[in-house]
This record gives C-alpha cells, structure tokens and sequence, in this order.
C-alpha cells in the first residue's frame, strides 16, 4: 500500500511500461540520481551504463535467437516435469474463507482506523493484493481462481437457487472482455487520479459496491462467462499466470515448465484482450511518469512543492489516457512494421492478438520493480494491522506490535542492491519477452529470416522499453 491520500504518507509505486517518445529520448548515458526507495533515499549511479547495458542485452537476446534453429526453441518450450494431481474439490470452500475475510476488511474499512497505515484494508488491496498476489500467481500459477471471493459464494448461491454454471443470459460474442477493459480503466483511475484512494471507508465503498456488482452480474450471466469478460482482477491474473513456471492441466495434474512457455500456448487475444493487457501496462506506466520532474514540469507544477493530488487531477486524467493511446498506437504499428518486413499475410488483429502474449513478462518484470520497496515496507504495515483490524487493542497474530523496519529500505546499502535488484528484473523481462515473441514468430513464419525480420520492429520497441524503465528507476520523483 503507498500512501495517496491528500497530505498523507509518501507514495511508493513505481511505472510498468512507458510511452515511445518520451522512451527514445531518455536513451543518452548521463548520470541521475536514482531513488532507493521512496523514503527520501538518493544515490548517484552510472546511469547511461545500466542503460546502454540493458538495450545491449535485449538487442544480443534478439541476434542469438534469430540464428537458432526453430527445432531447439520448440524443443526447450515443450519441456514439462511431471509433479503431482490437484483436485478442485476444496476451491469453493477456499474462495468462502477468502470473502469471508474480505467481508472483515470491509467492516475495517467503515469501522476501523482512519489511518491508511493502521487500517487493513487499504493495505491489503495495494499492496498483499494488487502487488503481492501478482507477484505470486507469476511464480505459482492461477492462485487466485482459488483466492478469489466471488467463486464460493457463486458456487453456494447456484446450489440454493437452482441455476446452472451459464447463468439466465448470455452476453454477445462482440462484446469480448470491453467491460473488463472500462472496469480498468475506473480501477486505474481510482488508483492514481482520485485523490484519497487510500481513505479506508472510500476504499470500503468503492470495493464493496464492485463486489456486489460482480457478485450479482456473475448470478446472471454465470461465473465462468462473467470472469472472462467482466471481471477486470480475474482476467489480469489469469494473463499473468500464464507466466508462471508451474501448470496445471484440465484434470489437475501440474507439471513444471520454462517461465513463459504456457504462453506460447495461449490462443490470440481479440481486439478486446489486447486493449486490455496494454492498459494494464500503460496505467502503472504512468503512475511512474506521473511522479517524475519531467513530467511535473510540462504542466507547471513545481516537484518540491507538490500541491496534492486534487491540484493535478486533470492533468493526471489527461496522462492516463494519453500513455494508453500512445501505446495501443505504437504496438500494433511494431506489428505491421514486422509483417512487412516478413512478407506475411497475416492479418493484423491475429498477429496482434499473439504478440501481445510477449508483454506479459515485461508487466511482471515491471512489477517486481515497482513495488518491490511498497511490500518491504508496507507488507510490514500489514502484517501489523491484521492483528488489529478495528484498532481495539486486538493481538490476534502476534503481530500488533511488532517493530516496523523501514531502514530496510534506506542507505547506500540498501540503495545498491534495491536497484540493482530492479534494473536486473527489467532487463530480464524484456530478455524473456523477445524469447516468447521469437516462438510466436518461429509458429507465423517457418522461414528463419522471414522470422527474425518479423520481430526487428517489436524488438527495438522493446530495447526503448528497457532504457525508459531504467531511466524512471534512476530519476527523481515528487514525494
């Protein structure tokens, strides 16, 4: 959780992706100050190293691949070790003691501290959920089709009022997941742009009316139906999920596999998906910007003197918007760029809706670096505050008065190995995301060079991705 109420505590997150033009000309190897944390930390770096030596790994990942035989890549992708059967006969009941808790954190939320570092809630919803199960369902898999609150609760309601796993109606083909994508977008909006997002009733409300909404969208249309189309959490996880090492087959057999490889198996994104995934990207893209002096500057705002979050809510709105056209601009024109160069005829939508698959490493890669200092210190606040959801004194944990080490996170020490840690996880990302795109490439074009030519564009929008992610790392960011 990162303090964004009005005149509250410091805010912690850190961008996702970034916008191209800007990307391009940050690449110059000059030295910057980078945050170590978001607690007031700064130590020069060689910045323009980490940058050049960055774009120099993803531009060397790219040059390897392309002269490897396709046979070796299909064979290292379609590798799996066997593990063991799990079964979905406890996932209901699961899911009940999920919503079960989310019902407590709610009642926190009305009833409980007016502090967003004491309250559970917003806590919770930032940074265990929003930044830590992300975290999780990358390395373990789908988790959260097991956390998640509304599917024991549907499942329950189904049984006592009769109705089957479709629900009464049936939403249109056309409509994809769109409602997922405006769902988002609002969630995104309320992250970054409202101004007290953190205020632990405001939270309550906001979090309780979706769920009931969800809840009772899902007894209309049927869970599986509405988590595909609607639910913006459940189709988020699912995408990153899809990263994980660990997979797990229709009859619950799970198996270990390559980081990514379950997404090369993936079946092409419609429009819909693919609008999705690349907010989800560009919305934390500029939650990064947004802090930064640059940014700040262009309208007017001094960095030292912040004015608060109401102050910037137009520009804010109007940033938010802008990073997602820019990129849902720039993306599929990598793509057309590439089908030129090959020579293919694919059309755009598919060959668009198969490379958007590649992403999904930089988003997880960009999230271990975004909130890497929020769940250091802030998963501390919250192991605190669950021991005492209504600040009545309660210890039910243990937890309630253990100390809060935030020097994790502070000195030169710290600094060093912080963003080391970050900048080594952006490069990794986008290694990992040329990878994933050359199996797509090796599937569309059998040819090896139609094959590398294909993917020319997408990479060097990669390597612009590096260098701007590196670049926010090392910048100076308004508290």
């Amino acid at each position: 959780m990162s303090g964004r109420t009005e005149g509250g505590a410091v805010e912690r997150r850190r961008p996702l992706l970034a916008i191209l033009p800007v990307a391009l000309w940050l690449f110059s190897p000059t030295a910057a100050f980078a945050h170590a944390s978001d607690r007031g930390h700064v130590l020069l770096l060689p910045t323009g190293y980490y940058l050049t030596g960055g774009a120099f790994a993803v531009a060397v990942s790219f040059l390897v691949l392309a002269l490897l035989p396709a046979a070796s890549l299909h064979r290292f992708w379609r590798r799996r070790l066997p593990l063991f059967t799990l079964g979905d006969s406890a996932r209901a009941a699961v899911s009940l003691i999920s919503f079960a808790g989310f019902a407590i954190l709610i009642a926190a939320g009305f009833f409980g501290s007016r502090d967003p570092l004491s309250n559970p809630l917003p806590l919770v919803i930032w940074t265990l959920l929003w930044a830590g199960v992300t975290l999780l369902q990358g390395v373990f898999g789908d988790l959260w089709s097991w956390l998640n609150p509304w599917y024991g609760p549907w499942r329950l309601a189904q049984r006592l009022l009769g109705t089957g796993d479709e629900g009464s109606w049936r939403l249109p083909q056309w409509i994809g997941c769109w409602p997922a994508v405006i769902f988002f977008f609002a969630f995104a909006w309320f992250e970054l742009i409202d101004p007290a997002p953190d205020d632990p009733a405001r939270l309550a409300w906001a979090a309780g009316l979706y769920w009931l909404f969800s809840f009772l969208t899902m007894l209309a249309f049927g869970y599986p139906q509405w988590s595909r189309s609607g639910e913006f959490l459940t189709i988020f996880f699912a995408m990153v999920a899809r990263f994980a090492p660990v997979e797990r087959d229709e009859e619950g057999r799970l198996a270990m596999c390559w980081p990514g490889a379950k997404l090369l198996a993936g079946e092409p994104l419609p429009p819909s998906g693919v609008a999705f995934l690349l907010l989800a990207l560009s919305s934390v893209s500029f939650d990064g910007l947004s802090k930064t002096f640059f940014w700040l500057g262009l309208f007017g705002v001094n960095p030292l003197e912040f004015p608060g979050r109401t102050a910037v809510i137009g520009s804010g709105t109007f940033g938010l918007v802008l990073t997602f056209l820019l990129l849902a601009a720039v993306f599929p024109l990598a793509v057309i760029l590439g089908q030129r160069l090959a020579g293919g005829d694919q059309p755009l939508v598919r060959a668009a809706g198969l490379l958007v698959w590649s992403i999904v490493p930089i988003a997880l890669a960009y999230h271990v670096a975004h909130y890497l200092t929020a769940l250091l210190v802030d998963g501390q606040y919250a192991a605190a505050s669950l021991s005492d959801p209504f600040a009545l004194g309660w210890n039910l944990f243990g937890t309630a008065d253990m100390p809060i080490e935030a020097g994790i996170v502070a000195g030169a020490e710290s600094a060093w190995w912080l963003w080391n840690i970050q900048a080594g996880a952006i490069i990794l990302g986008h290694v990992l995301a040329v990878l994933v795109a050359h199996g797509f490439a090796w599937r569309r074009h059998p040819q090896p060079a139609r094959a590398a030519l294909s993917q020319f564009p997408l990479t060097l929008l990669m390597i612009a991705y590096t260098g701007f992610g590196l670049w926010l790392l090392a910048t100076p960011t308004a508290g």
